[in-house]
């Protein structure tokens, strides 16, 4: 397995990149952009230097190299397997009542014996991300991980982009599945946020939208938690997460991020599903709780890949609001998450609206808010 990046600040690759990149002949190229910067003429470019390469990336909130964290800047990261063996598939989002059937129709396109993972790309507004997963795993099976994430768009939540192949959309939610002989995968996921305060009961939720927490109305409720940064919602939500518990009040290891809220319902949008029948707590976090968090989900990942494997590459998918509370300290994370898998692996990935990825002691994979997730790709 061989790998390389390339950064670019405006717009497609210098032409000694795209030399290198056809020399390298790989079967995947992942491609990380900030809004505005996932266009046609970069696909195209790449296109044409990778000819029998799989094109799948989106846009964010932030992108990941070995370098650290880019913003307004395309990161491209080729990956020639000696042993290939993957495939991809995509569909369009008819709206977020079709998430679960968009995961159902990915899963039934990708299903094959053998699968080790897969990888998932999707819009990060107007998406059902928990119900996206779950259409996937009903179509794979528990036993296959899925890992990856929800596109971003700096945070505004108003535009996202998911590429695949030549395909660039809005709607477009796009899959790469590994069933290569020799193809390793290892996941790892963990947060870093503190729980604060009570644990408050769901009474009344649709969906992802939660509207009553105690019999209140849940904005209500939230409103009173925050404080001065009342004020500021939605933005401020990104700051103040929810943990979820289950109905007996204990940690399920997910973290749902507010993504709106309703005034006229007293309601709060977030950006993952909720169980009508547990409770949720607020959280907070400093940089030096989200970095540890970060180290861990790296060591969660690295305690499975086999000792004396060849470096491989490492796809880090973080939340927005991590890199808000870290600020200019968020190369820090990446930092961490290098250090673990050490100087011969290849770190890319971006800061999205939803991370997707199996959960520690629990069967399946799941949606996932402010958390750092890992997936390291190599071969035996």
């Amino acid at each position: 397995m061989n790998t390389r990046q390339w950064i670019s600040r405006s717009g497609g690759l210098a032409v000694e990149a795209q030399e290198e990149l056809r020399a390298l002949a790989p079967q995947l190229v992942l491609v990380f952009a900030a809004p505005g910067r996932l266009d046609e003429a970069l696909v195209a470019g790449l296109k044409a230097s990778a000819p029998e390469a799989l094109l799948v990336g989106c846009t964010t909130c932030g992108e990941v190299s070995g370098g650290g964290v880019e913003r307004g800047s395309v990161v491209v990261t080729a990956v020639h397997f000696d042993a290939p063996g993957l495939h991809g598939a995509s569909t369009d989002l008819a709206g977020m009542d079709d998430s679960r059937d968009a995961g159902r129709r990915l899963g039934a396109a990708l299903a094959r014996p053998g699968l080790h993972g897969v990888l998932v790309f999707g819009p990060g507004v107007a998406i059902d991300g928990s119900a996206l997963v779950a259409g996937l795993a009903e179509t794979l099976g528990p036993a296959v991980p899925i890992s990856g994430g929800l596109a971003g768009d700096e945070g505004a939540f108003v535009r996202t982009e998911v590429l695949y192949d030549g395909r660039i959309s809005e709607r477009l939610v796009a899959a790469v599945a590994f069933d290569g002989p020799r193809t390793l995968l290892a996941h790892g996921s963990f947060g870093g946020w503190q729980p604060f305060g009570h644990a408050r009961r769901v009474t009344r939720c649709e969906g992802n939208v939660l509207y009553e927490l105690d019999g209140a109305p849940a904005l209500e409720v939230y409103r009173k938690y925050l404080g001065d940064h009342a004020s500021e919602l939605p933005a401020s939500g990104l700051l103040f997460p929810f943990a979820m518990l289950d109905a007996q009040a204990d940690q399920t290891g997910l973290i749902r991020t507010i993504l709106g809220v309703d005034a006229e319902r007293g309601s709060l949008v977030l950006a993952g599903g909720v169980a009508d029948d547990g409770f949720v707590r607020l959280m907070h976090a400093s940089t030096e709780a989200l970095v540890d968090g970060a180290e861990v989900a790296a060591k969660t990942a690295n305690v499975s890949v086999p000792v004396g494997t060849a470096p491989g590459l490492a796809l880090l998918v973080s939340c927005v609001g991590r890199r808000l509370v870290m600020g200019a300290r968020v190369d820090e994370e990446v930092e961490a998450v290098g250090a673990v898998f050490g100087a011969g692996s290849t770190l890319a990935g971006f800061y999205s609206h939803g991370e997707i990825g199996p959960v520690r002691g629990v069967a399946g994979s799941r949606l996932h808010n402010q958390t750092m997730t890992v997936t390291w790709i190599g071969e035996a």
